[in-house]
């Protein structure tokens, strides 16, 4: 079946070092994401970024690249040549504020940060400008983080991993990740899905490429997950998942060069 869309993260995967889309995981100057994009447009095939980014940023970047679908703030929305889509139901704005300033309102990220002290705090300055979801980085249990939410009575609340980040935190050991607060319904997965519904593309005609959990829940909504070497390589979590789909492949090369190698191996096998 011929290919028809690559859904892919940004940070850690179509990105290199810095976050470029020209640099590679040592920051070395890299055409391989570029080569990757050109093939794509040869093929006729659609790259939508599914980022934890906000929507200026995302919107800026799929510009960029010729692209009119994009996927934003962890799968709270996406946009689809010029529409906007929310998933963030049944919250949505209203006369009480953003999504944001109503999950701000309610004292959820400070209670997050209370019982996680140290561990857990705003991603700064990436947290600003936000109207959908909350961005953190720190090195907290997910499960435990969602189970007090729920105790709390935000069960309609929940957080996820977006994966390992290079932010150092004096409190945490190794590597910080970034995590996100968004409404109970939201994912990457989620998102895919409801985009390829409204283009009209089948699973099968669809893959992913990404770095972290949050973007191996998509594996269920392509026919092909590809994860970048770099990902399990610096999360063990990660790792610990891969073998839970059995449309999971790990790419030989880290970020661009394994979105490069994702994109050309599957375009080669579909012919």
């Amino acid at each position: 079946m011929a290919l028809r869309a690559v859904y892919t993260d940004l940070d850690g995967t179509l990105l290199g070092r810095g976050a470029s889309l020209f640099r590679d995981a040592e920051g070395g100057f890299s055409t391989a994401q570029s080569r990757a994009i050109e093939a794509c447009f040869r093929a006729g095939v659609e790259i939508v970024i599914m980022s934890g980014r906000r929507e200026p940023q995302v919107h800026e970047l799929a510009r960029i690249m010729g692209q009119t679908s994009y996927i934003y703030e962890a799968g709270c929305a996406f946009a689809l040549d010029g529409e906007t889509t929310l998933l963030t139901a049944p919250m949505e704005p209203s006369e009480d504020g953003t999504i944001y300033e109503q999950i701000e309102a309610r004292g959820v990220p400070r209670y997050l940060f209370d019982h996680f002290p140290g561990q857990l705090e705003y991603h700064s300055p990436w947290h600003h400008g936000r109207v959908l979801s909350h961005l953190f980085r720190g090195k907290v249990d997910v499960e435990e983080g969602n189970r007090l939410l729920a105790e709390r009575g935000d069960d309609d609340l929940r957080l996820l991993d977006n994966g390992a980040i290079g932010t150092p935190m004096p409190a945490v050991d190794g590597r910080s990740h970034a995590y996100h607060l968004v409404p109970r319904g939201v994912s990457k997965g989620a998102a895919v899905a409801a985009h390829a519904r409204a283009r009209g593309y089948d699973r099968e005609q669809c893959v992913a490429v990404g770095d972290s959990v949050e973007d191996l829940e998509v594996a269920p909504s392509v026919g092909r997950f590809f994860v970048v070497a770099n990902g399990p390589e610096r999360d063990p979590g990660l790792r610990s998942m891969l073998s839970r789909w059995s449309n999971v492949t790990v790419t030989d090369g880290a970020n661009g060069d394994g979105f490069y190698e994702a994109v050309v191996s599957t375009l080669v096998e579909r012919g």
